[in-house]
């Protein structure tokens, strides 16, 4: 990863009108959360957002596009006053030691960001050594590399995981795991038919709306008593031991 990883976002700007997704996400991560959270790969701001609703005491966000930092930083600037949220606009690697002395963080998400990162393992290894023991990893990513494809390509993801894979790489870490599902099994076909199948570059913010309105419910009631033995995404909360 580049030092400022000035890409367009535009995944981010569709995705940003799932609030319905990004809010089943956090309903998982959330038992496990603590009060000094750091959100690496903020983007433009749309999860931090809900992380606000919760009682927190640090939120430090960490984003290398220059372009969506400033948008960060100005939908913060009108979010809890109260709350002094720390922003920076850099890679993780650059600001690691000095959010681990300030903030101390017990807790360290990553949504949608490990697939842009050439060297996980060695990122998995700073987030490590920024938390302290009990500090937890909470990861979101995409799955299944045979649904790699056009979209992939063009927002600069280095792979999709497996399950396997991501246990093994954080285990090899330092982390015990805690828990690590797929999530979103209906979601799996259409984004092979769209992005391996046609081969499109895009995602359309009505698409987007209508499977976060629509569809997210009814998969997220289903996969609340029936775990997927696949999905579009992997989810995965670690401790460090």
């Amino acid at each position: 990863m580049s030092e400022k990883f000035d890409y367009a976002g535009k995944d981010l700007e569709a995705m940003s009108f799932a609030v319905n997704y990004h809010r089943w996400i956090l309903s998982i991560f959330d038992p496990f959360l603590g009060r000094r959270i750091v959100e690496v790969g903020a983007g433009t701001g749309s999860f931090s957002e809900l992380l606000l609703e919760r009682q927190l005491e640090a939120l430090s966000l960490v984003e290398p596009s220059t372009e969506m930092y400033q948008q960060l930083c100005g939908r913060m600037d009108h979010l809890k006053p109260g709350l002094a949220v720390k922003t920076y606009n850099g890679i993780f690697q650059q600001v690691a030691t000095q959010i681990r002395l300030s903030e101390r963080p017990d807790s360290i998400i990553y949504v949608n960001v490990l697939e842009h990162i050439e060297d996980d393992v060695a990122e998995l290894g700073i987030i490590h050594d920024a938390l302290e023991s009990g500090g937890r990893l909470f990861i979101f990513v995409p799955a299944l590399q045979w649904l790699h494809g056009s979209f992939d390509r063009q927002l600069n993801h280095f792979r999709r995981y497996s399950k396997t894979e991501i246990e093994t790489k954080c285990a090899n870490a330092g982390f015990r795991m805690i828990t690590s599902r797929y999530f979103d099994l209906v979601g799996v076909l259409p984004w092979w038919v769209k992005y391996r199948l046609l081969q499109s570059n895009t995602m359309e913010e009505g698409a987007v709306r209508f499977y976060d309105r629509r569809v997210v419910p009814i998969v997220k009631s289903l996969e609340s008593r029936l775990t997927p033995p696949l999905g579009k995404n992997v989810l995965l909360i670690a401790e460090k031991v």
